[in-house]
């Protein structure tokens, strides 16, 4: 087949002419503008589009809080590989060769193995011998033995004291005056408990979290002893009341060393009348390296910390971001020193982390620096003003460097406001002013986790008891609280302790309250030993 010239010009023509027609439509096409209402549906769009991103950040936010891990805690190495570059799109990264296995050079400290069994328990022996041995044990000549050990428990159990006062007449005067011997002082005149009694109550509800309802229900089913809910509900009392002079004496000593940290948990509490429960809180004060005490209000306002704060305390604040801490330190003039928390300040970017892993994983990166520079002071047992030397030539560059970021990003505007990221940098920016006195006062912590973790026990108490029974309940129970969480930071069996002063306390006077504070109870049986083997 034979096609002509004149063919392919024709063709060639016809498509000349069809690009010419498209770039025309083109032209007239794209200088076209949105009409007021495609504008309005349009800017609708994204609006809702960032709504929506902000909503899964929450969502996921929520999520992460109930199902995912509760710790902070990530491998430098992680953080490093999410600062890394990625590879060009669409190139494949170079393979890398499997290295092998490396051992460390450096011998390992032998470990110090724990005995199977405790030395300190007392040994009940068995003897075993063979029947033969039983029948006819003149025939036998005894040449050793083989001894093997079991771990055993015997539940506790009730006792009935009895005190017998023996009355006496003398021998040479009839008809004299009978003498006896007076009862020892006691909690209170006809109480049928024990000290010992009343210390297990108080140890099974605040440190070991059981409520008094489940007590009642233990004594009944497993002992064969009925108390009522109400009686116990009266014994706990007692025992805060004879125990406030103690917690005066150990609050006194945690507000007079011009540096404490606070913080707040809420706790529910019946209100007659209403209906339903009410919310108040118990606020607690910690010294590092002292003891604790809590502090029972019905509110969370900055109000409440004049109750909590002595009026006469001067020195440092530290706290979280809450605002009730400046309005309070605004009414001291100038008294008080706020500092401020780097744990939360992690916190924020640790929530962040999956909206912005590289951008947050850099600031994890940081306050980890900072961390791995307290975490050194600590091994070494530093002091105050080895702290504030160590501090301003390694940590202050490294916060330097944080706060030029967090200026940098809040003047581009990348992270929207009200995302994850947003918010981090607001209240870190927000917090700076407070987040640098550590650094000028060696005595300062990084952080606010000490008080922190003194509160984690009432978490766990209140998941169990639920609520407090009316508000001034909620006094006695800081008051106990205080005195557990300080048996606990020296190392003390609450139990002992509790039982040993409960049954000192009726025939002490207030100025010997001081030796039985849980420091000096720990001093004092510490030099026992020591004059025993004297």
């Amino acid at each position: 087949m034979i096609v002509s010239n004149n063919y392919f010009t024709k063709v060639a023509l016809f498509f000349e002419n069809r690009r010419g027609l498209e770039r025309g439509l083109l032209n007239k096409i794209a200088p076209m503008q949105p009409t007021p209402r495609e504008a309005q549906l349009l800017e609708r769009i994204e609006q809702q589009d960032k709504e929506i991103r902000l909503l899964r950040q929450k969502l996921d936010k929520v999520l992460r809080m109930l199902f995912g891990a509760k710790s902070e805690k990530l491998d430098p190495d992680q953080l490093l590989l999410l600062l890394q570059e990625e590879p060009e799109p669409g190139k494949s990264p170079e393979p890398v060769e499997a290295e092998a296995p490396r051992r460390s050079k450096v011998p390992s400290s032998p470990r110090e193995r724990k005995p199977r069994l405790p030395e300190h328990l007392p040994v009940e022996e068995t003897v075993l011998d063979p029947e033969p041995v039983k029948a006819d044990p003149e025939a036998w000549r005894y040449i050793g033995e083989e001894v093997s050990e079991q771990l055993d428990y015997e539940p506790a159990k009730f006792i009935r004291r009895r005190l017998i006062r023996r009355k006496y007449v003398s021998r040479s005067d009839v008809d004299g005056v009978p003498v006896i011997a007076p009862l020892p002082p006691c909690l209170q005149e006809r109480c049928i408990a024990a000290p010992g009694l009343i210390a297990q109550i108080v140890v099974g509800k605040y440190c070991d979290h059981l409520p008094l309802f489940r007590q009642e229900q233990i004594f009944a089913t497993r002992h064969g002893v009925s108390l009522p809910r109400q009686s116990l509900t009266r014994w706990v009392g007692l025992a805060a009341d004879w125990l406030k002079p103690i917690y005066d004496q150990i609050r006194t000593g945690v507000m007079g060393g011009g540096y404490v940290q606070v913080d707040e948990t809420p706790i529910e509490y019946l209100d007659p009348g209403h209906g339903r429960t009410r919310l108040g809180y118990l606020w607690t004060c910690s010294r590092p390296g002292e003891d604790v005490f809590f502090d029972w209000q019905t509110s969370r306002a900055a109000s409440c910390l004049d109750e909590v704060i002595h009026a006469d305390f001067a020195g440092t604040l530290q706290s979280d971001g809450y605002g009730a801490y400046p309005a309070f330190a605004k009414t001291r003039g100038g008294a008080i020193m706020l500092a401020g928390c780097w744990a939360h300040v992690r916190r924020k970017f640790h929530e962040a982390l999956e909206q912005s892993p590289g951008t947050a994983g850099w600031f994890l990166l940081q306050i980890a620096h900072l961390y791995q520079v307290e975490e050194q002071l600590r091994k070494r047992h530093a002091g105050p003003r080895l702290r504030a030397a160590e501090r301003a030539w390694k940590s202050t560059p490294v916060q330097e460097r944080i706060h030029r970021a967090l200026i940098r990003l809040k003047t581009s505007r990348r992270h929207l406001p009200q995302s994850l990221m947003g918010r981090a940098i607001d209240y870190a920016l927000a917090q700076w002013p407070t987040l640098g006195v550590w650094l000028e006062d060696g005595r300062i912590e990084i952080d606010n986790n000490l008080v922190e973790n003194s509160i984690r026990p009432t978490a766990i108490g209140k998941k169990n008891w639920l609520f407090i029974g009316e508000a001034q309940a909620g006094q006695r129970g800081a008051i106990i609280y205080t005195i557990i969480e300080s048996c606990r930071r020296r190392g003390i069996d609450p139990y002992a302790y509790l039982r040993d002063v409960l049954t000192r306390l009726p025939s002490m006077t207030n100025w010997q309250i001081k030796d039985v504070t849980p420091e000096a109870w720990a001093r004092s049986k510490q030099r026992s030993p020591l004059q025993a083997a004297a």
